[in-house]
C-alpha cells in the first residue's frame, strides 16, 4: 500500500490547515457516532494536546455545562457536544505514527498529478516530485485531494452549484495567536454583554475582514479560521494566490486590534499562519449514490451505511452515510473519499467537515483492501463484508449485518 502526499505532513485541514477545531462527533443525544479511525487519532493524542467536555457532559442540556462550554465551541443549540480543540502538531505526529504501524509506504512531498485509466479501469496515478515523474501501479485508487483531481481527470462527472455568498463556498488561510490570556478574553466577551457589543461595533468599523476567534487546545492560543473570502475558485492559481494574500494581511489588522483592544490580548503575537490554505468546495463527484437534503432529513438507515454523521440540529435524526456515494458511476477500482464524495449542495455543509471526512476515509480505506483480498471491484464488493469490518475496526453503524 502506497500514501502519497503532497506536503511535509499528514493530516490535511486538520493539521496544515489550522483547522484545529474538530467539529461534533457526538449526536445530540451524546451518543458518539464518528468513530473508527477518528476516535484511535483522537485517542492517541496526549492529554496536553486536546481540549474538550469530558465524555460524561456529552448530550447535557445542563445551563452550567453549556454556559462553560459555548465559548469554546463545544457546546451548539443548548446541548454540549464532543467538538474538541486540538495540537496540530501532535496531531501530524500521531498520523504519521498510525501510517507507520501500519507499514504503509508513504511519499511525501509527492504530487498526484494523474490518474491511470485503462478500459474503463483506475489502474494506478502518475506522481511528481522532486524526483521527477513517476507510475505507481495500484489495484485499487482512493481519490482523497478534497478537489477530485483524480476522479475528474478520470472522466467522471462533478457537480459545483454552491451558492456564492454562503460560507460554504468560502476559502481561507487560518491563523494561530499565541500569547494570548483566554481566560480574560471569555471573561470580558461573556460577563460585559454592554462592553462587548460596543467592541464588536468598533471592531467592524475599523477592520476590513473583521471576525471573532476560537480559544484552543491551550489557555494561551486562539485561532483565528477565517477571515472567509468567497466568489474566489480555489481550483485557479491566480485566486489562490489571492487568497493567500488577503489572509495573511487580515490577521495583521486583526492582530493589531485585538491588541489594542481585546483584554488578554496585550501581548499576543502570530505564531503560525496555516501551510495550507483552506478550501471548503471545489468540485463534488457525480456517484452511484447522491446524499440528499431530504433524505439525510428522513432519518433512514440506508442498506449500505458504512458511518453515521451527527445532524445539524437537536431536531434533526443522525444521518447514514452510504458506500454508493464513495463510488463513480463509470470508472473501475476507484475510490473517493473527503469532502468531495456525491452529494447535494445542502448536505455537503455538513458532509465536509473534518470527522465526516475521516468516516469517508476509514470506509475508502477498508473497502479498498477488501477488494483487494476478494479480486473484485470496490463497485462489487460485499457491503455486509465491508460494514462487518468497519464494525470491528470501531466504526458506529446501524444496519442489519453489524447488529
Amino acid at each position: 500500500m502506497i500514501l502519497a502526499e503532497r506536503y511535509n505532513h499528514l493530516g490535511g485541514l486538520s493539521t496544515g490547515g489550522l483547522v484545529i477545531w474538530i467539529d461534533r462527533m457526538s449526536g445530540w443525544d451524546g451518543d458518539h457516532l464518528i468513530r473508527g479511525l477518528a476516535e484511535e487519532l483522537i485517542d492517541r493524542l496526549p492529554r496536553d494536546a486536546i481540549r474538550g467536555p469530558s465524555r460524561s457532559l456529552w448530550g447535557s442540556r445542563e445551563a452550567a455545562a453549556v454556559a462553560a462550554w459555548a465559548p469554546r465551541a463545544s457546546a451548539h443549540h443548548g446541548v454540549v457536544t464532543w467538538a474538541p480543540m486540538i495540537d496540530p502538531e501532535w496531531l501530524k505526529l500521531v498520523s504519521l505514527d498510525m501510517v507507520t504501524d501500519a507499514r504503509v509506504e508513504l511519499l511525501l512531498h509527492s504530487w498526484v498529478v494523474a490518474p491511470l485509466v485503462e478500459d474503463g479501469r483506475a489502474t494506478g496515478a502518475i506522481l511528481e516530485s522532486k524526483q521527477g515523474r513517476v507510475a505507481v501501479r495500484a489495484r485499487v485508487v482512493v481519490d482523497t485531494t478534497g478537489d477530485g483531481d483524480m476522479f475528474a481527470a478520470a472522466g467522471e462527472d462533478a457537480e459545483g452549484d454552491i451558492d456564492t455568498d454562503t460560507i460554504h463556498h468560502c476559502a481561507n488561510t487560518a491563523s494561530l495567536l499565541a500569547g494570548v490570556d483566554s481566560d480574560r478574553w471569555l471573561a470580558f466577551r461573556t460577563g460585559d454583554p454592554a462592553a462587548f457589543k460596543e467592541f464588536m461595533r468598533r471592531g467592524r468599523e475599523s477592520v476590513r475582514h473583521f471576525i471573532l476567534p476560537m480559544t484552543g487546545w491551550r489557555d494561551d492560543v486562539i485561532v483565528f479560521m477565517g477571515p472567509r473570502f468567497a466568489g474566489f475558485d480555489v481550483l485557479k492559481i491566480d485566486d489562490l494566490t489571492a487568497l493567500e494574500l488577503l489572509s495573511r494581511q487580515s490577521v495583521v489588522d486583526l492582530l493589531n486590534f485585538y491588541r489594542a483592544n481585546a483584554p488578554g490580548f496585550e501581548k499576543a503575537w502570530i505564531m503560525l499562519t496555516g501551510p495550507q490554505l483552506g478550501a471548503r468546495h471545489s468540485r463534488r463527484l457525480v456517484g452511484v449514490k447522491r446524499m440528499t437534503g431530504p433524505e439525510t432529513k428522513s432519518g433512514q438507515v440506508l442498506d449500505d451505511e458504512i458511518g453515521v454523521s451527527p445532524s445539524l440540529g437537536p431536531n434533526l435524526p443522525a444521518v447514514s452515510v452510504p458506500y454508493g456515494a464513495l463510488l463513480p458511476r463509470r470508472t473501475d477500482n476507484l475510490l473517493v473519499a473527503g469532502r468531495h464524495i456525491s452529494t447535494d449542495a445542502q448536505t455537503h455543509s455538513f458532509m465536509r467537515e473534518i470527522p465526516q471526512c475521516w468516516l469517508t476515509g476509514h470506509a475508502a480505506g477498508v473497502a479498498a483492501a477488501l477488494s483487494v483480498q476478494a479480486g473484485v471491484a470496490p463497485r462489487n464488493l460485499s457491503v455486509a463484508d465491508l460494514q462487518a469490518k468497519l464494525a470491528a475496526q470501531g466504526a458506529y453503524l446501524r444496519t442489519p449485518a453489524t447488529t
